[in-house]
């Protein structure tokens, strides 16, 4: 079986006038065309394709880069806006269309969203949505607490970021523990800070507990070998200058400094603290 809008490993069958036609293990055939076949493919050969619905809606292969994949959420920019809906580009020549059915908000020419990529049940074309959360599901969770997650942020509110864990539940970052640059569409990693009875899920993007002492002692470190061995923060210091010198926290500077004190790397001075 040959799955539309995912990479499959297939055999190359048979060479024609239009291009190579490609096969799974089950008998399936799809047409790789001539503008998309690597030099030197040679019958027999095994290739990692791309396969969805062309212009004409028939089954093709790719060996294009597509940025999302099937019952995946990427962020991509609308090139085009129609009667129809918004056209993405998502990195084929056959745009993603995302009907006004499955805008949140009406979408604008040269705009990037966070998408989701899904197949249409009655047409078979893979299509995107941008009202994230009917994608989401946090009845039956696949992770628990201090877990290591991969998170997707989509939007800011009042109370922080709202970030998509693992491409499967719907999560949120404080905004008073982001200490660094953050937007819509970025990709980092985070961890799993709390799991409340709802089922909704704190983030924290800092390693959690007595974890975050080694990177914060590292971090500080680093900062002092490139400012010459000194820097001119301390505990006194205002919590925005050291979130400003540092993306972390007065209370995370404090015991990443501690942790270089015990270990004998650097001095407490006056004004700030010094390499030894």
């Amino acid at each position: 079986m040959i799955e539309l809008g995912n990479y499959n490993e297939l055999e190359v069958l048979r060479d024609t006038s239009v291009g190579l036609f490609l096969g799974s293990k089950t008998g399936t055939e799809i047409l790789l065309p001539n503008k998309y076949v690597p030099k030197g493919t040679d019958i027999g050969d095994t290739l990692n394709v791309f396969c969805y619905l062309d212009h004409e809606e028939r089954p093709i292969a790719t060996t294009l880069t597509p940025t999302v994949l099937r019952n995946k959420f990427a962020l991509l920019k609308v090139v085009e806006v129609n009667k129809i809906g918004a056209f993405l580009d998502w990195g084929l020549e056959k745009h993603l269309l995302v009907p006004f059915s499955e805008q949140r908000d009406k979408m604008k020419e040269g705009q990037w969203y966070v998408v989701h990529c899904y197949m249409d049940e009655v047409s078979f074309r893979l299509v995107g949505s941008n009202k994230l959360n009917k994608f989401l599901n946090n009845d039956t969770l696949t992770v628990q607490e201090e877990d290591k997650v991969e998170l997707l942020f989509t939007r800011l509110t009042d109370l922080g970021w709202e970030v998509i864990i693992n491409d499967q539940h719907k999560g949120l970052v404080y905004s008073n523990e982001i200490f660094k640059s953050v937007g819509v569409g970025d990709r980092m990693p985070g961890f799993i800070k709390k799991i409340r009875t709802d089922n909704k899920i704190d983030v924290s993007i800092q390693p959690l507990g007595e974890k975050i002492l080694e990177p914060a002692a590292e971090a500080i470190y680093k900062k002092l070998k490139d400012n010459g061995g000194y820097l001119p923060l301390h505990d006194k210091s205002a919590p925005e200058e050291i979130k400003r010198e540092l993306q972390m926290s007065k209370k995370t500077f404090k015991k990443g400094v501690g942790t270089l004190y015990k270990a004998r790397k650097i001095e407490l001075k006056g004004d700030g603290i010094q390499i030894i």
